[in-house]
């Protein structure tokens, strides 16, 4: 027979370390050559670790939420030439259960009229109280007690490791306030006209292309325009260098179910609304099932953070580094507003625009956000591209 390891992968440029996920398969089960046997978690992505060979899972060297190093065996599989699928063979019956000798059920306390009231105020019940009293009475001593004393439960505590995604996440927003100076500016969009194309155009949309006409196109579209007109917010700085990006990569932060990830739509100034929908379509699917590959999430310019989706109504998002800002949106509110000298309700959203001073001037950074907000006030512009 030969045994055969299992090593952790390669999981993309710059990571070392991963945290073990649930084992697929137990110690001394039988596997499938190219099954998953285990997931591994980095601070990317979840990612599957096939078995090698038919055969059993001979030893398991790293349980579930343990940290492993990539290229370290956390497994070994021990190859077979009978059939993967035979039945096991079946387990001992176990024993039948020796008979439980009856214990004895302990008397309820007779709980005195004021200890009752006591309890009854407090929302206690009386088995949060212990009698003292003689022929064990609950007194009303006793349940004074109880109600001074702190519910055991409420105060309850869980201590679960971090997940190497959630350590990435708290290190990168730790290194975005201290490394650079970070402020925010605001406004406000009416988002009459987005809403009446989608009205109007969603349904051939859909039809034509197999995805909803969402929100989110029109922002990245809307960033791409105010991108080209200010360089600096698609800049980084390096060293003591400004470098300007001619390209647009746009990251899209969407829920993994684990944290929050940062998938990056490449060449966006040349993804028309079909394509932007499909690809943040197919992002967040796959970032629910933990899909996403580390390489879609790394090297962004700008990134788009929604908060509406969540019910948000106003946030200060903080810049992914080493980009130099980051658009957040909000959810739609009919609010009052004036137009031509009268008030009406619009459907209006708070934009935030947090950004590096460092690189951008304030100036800049209002002047973006105004061009953001013009360009989803009259979408057709960026149809046109005028």
């Amino acid at each position: 027979m030969t045994v055969r390891d299992i090593v952790v992968p390669s999981v993309g440029e710059s990571i070392t370390e991963v945290t073990l996920g649930p084992w697929a398969r137990k110690q001394g089960e039988r596997v499938r050559r190219d099954e998953t046997v285990v997931l591994v978690e980095s601070d990317k992505a979840t990612l599957e670790v096939p078995a090698p060979a038919d055969g059993v899972l001979l030893e398991v060297l790293k349980a579930e939420g343990a940290a492993a190093k990539v290229g370290e065996i956390i497994a070994r599989v021990e190859e077979s030439a009978a059939p993967v699928g035979e039945p096991a063979a079946p387990a001992p019956a176990a024993p039948a259960p020796a008979a439980v000798a009856a214990l004895p059920v302990p008397a309820l306390p007779v709980v005195m009229p004021a200890a009752a009231r006591v309890l009854a105020e407090a929302g206690r019940s009386v088995a949060d109280a212990a009698p003292t009293g003689p022929g064990g009475r609950l007194l009303k001593e006793d349940a004074l007690r109880a109600v001074a004393a702190p519910r055991a439960a409420a105060r309850a505590e869980e201590v679960v490791p971090m997940t190497s995604l959630r350590r990435r996440i708290a290190e990168r927003l730790v290194q975005a306030k201290q490394d650079a100076a970070l402020l925010t500016t605001f406004n406000e969009v009416d988002m009459s006209a987005v809403m009446q194309l989608r009205k109007q155009h969603g349904e051939g949309f859909k039809e034509r292309h197999g995805v909803k006409l969402g929100f989110m196109s029109f922002f990245v579209r809307a960033s791409v325009d105010a991108l080209r007109a200010f360089p600096a917010i698609n800049a980084e700085i390096r060293g003591t260098d400004i470098v300007y990006k001619h390209y647009f990569d746009i990251g899209v932060a969407v829920g993994s179910g684990k944290g929050l990830v940062v998938p990056v739509l490449r060449d966006a100034d040349r993804l028309g609304f079909a394509d932007i929908e499909k690809a943040i379509a197919d992002f967040g699917t796959r970032a629910q099932a933990g899909k996403l590959k580390p390489d879609e999430m790394q090297g962004g310019t700008f990134t788009i953070s929604n908060g509406g989706i969540y019910g948000s109504m106003l946030s200060t998002p903080i810049v992914n580094p080493p980009q130099s800002a980051v658009l957040g949106m909000h959810a739609i509110q009919e609010r009052p507003v004036g137009v031509d000298g009268q008030v009406v309700l619009r459907p209006m959203m708070y934009l935030a625009l947090t950004y590096d001073h460092r690189l951008v001037d304030g100036r800049e950074a209002v002047t973006f956000l105004r061009r953001i907000k013009d360009c989803l006030e009259s979408p057709a512009r960026m149809l046109l591209e005028v």
